[in-house]
């Protein structure tokens, strides 16, 4: 039995999107011992991974500060790891292959980088889907894609009955309107207007919701729409796979909860601006859809409404 790593920092979204390439790497090594390197935020998420077995703690503290990455090295060194799939393809993570395995090719560390398809540049590799990307990367290590490229985040979910029964929900729309403070720009302006066509149309069929983060609920205010929360905070990120699990349909903007909602493989809508494409973020699937625009302000509740009629009939 060997120890073999994964990397996965976050964010929310890029979690959701690994769950298929994680499960590949652990089905891949059944006689081995799967550790995952994460931040603090997703820690006790990944000790609910069933493809987990151990779960390491990086701070992310900076490089220079030579104590902690000294003795995060010597942890990382203790497990004698005898192959690493860096997921995360960052410079931080490259910098730790240059510590641990500095001439290390991708029979020993599998990432972007060290199976990189011959005559492409990094530059040109990354304008690939991120799921494709992830696929050839693991096959390029030997690894047998089952599931990279269909990715099921249900593993993340939890019993959330005492929620549904305060909030007495039972058919619920979901609505993620918000985004960080320095991405406006994903955000869609126009979901009050949504909310009043959604109600016009079912009435009290399908209660409509939000499920704020902690610095979200006070902007929840400002949404006509009911805000779930587990005891006045926020839930956690099990309980909001839950709840996107049952519901009967999500709309969002390009964030975290819109790729675990594609990846829970529920009905829904991402709505993108420019930023990107949801081609290259890999988010439609089966029953999740996007709608892209090259302006967001301009996109009309009217539009949003019509596609959310179509796929629910």
């Amino acid at each position: 039995m060997s120890n073999i790593l994964i990397i996965k920092h976050g964010s929310l979204g890029d979690i959701a999107q690994a769950s298929g390439a994680i499960q590949d790497i652990s089905e891949n090594h059944p006689q081995d011992q799967i550790h995952i390197l994460t931040t603090k935020q997703y820690f006790e998420l990944f000790r609910k991974n069933p493809f987990v077995h151990n779960v390491i703690l990086d701070k992310r503290l900076s490089k220079f500060n030579l104590i902690y990455l000294y003795m995060l090295m010597r942890t990382l060194k203790k497990k004698k790891f005898q192959k690493v799939y860096d997921l995360q393809n960052s410079s931080r993570t490259k910098f730790y292959k240059n510590i641990l395995f500095p001439k290390a090719n991708y029979n020993t560390w599998s990432s972007a980088e060290t199976t990189l398809p011959s005559n492409t540049s990094k530059e040109e590799f990354d304008k690939n889907p991120v799921l494709d990307r992830f696929d050839h990367q693991l096959k390029t290590s030997e690894i047998k894609t089952e599931h990279t490229m269909k990715p099921n985040f249900s593993w993340a979910t939890t019993n959330i009955d005492n929620i549904k029964e305060e909030f007495k929900l039972d058919k619920y729309i979901v609505l993620f309107p918000f985004c960080s403070a320095h991405l406006t720009h994903k955000k869609w302006p126009h979901y009050n207007e949504l909310i009043e066509l959604i109600k016009n149309k079912y009435g009290e069929q399908i209660k409509v919701v939000v499920a704020p983060s902690p610095s979200e609920i006070n902007d929840a205010k400002n949404i006509n729409a009911v805000s779930i929360l587990d005891q006045n905070k926020a839930m956690d990120i099990t309980q909001l796979a839950s709840l996107i699990k049952q519901s009967s349909f999500v709309v969002a903007n390009d964030t975290g909860p819109a790729h675990i909602s594609a990846h829970l493989g529920i009905k829904g809508l991402a709505l993108f601006g420019k930023h990107t494409t949801a081609y290259k973020v890999s988010i439609e699937r089966d029953n999740f859809k996007a709608i892209q625009v090259s302006d967001l302000e301009k996109l009309s509740a009217n539009n949003v409404f019509e596609k959310i009629v179509n796929i629910l009939n």
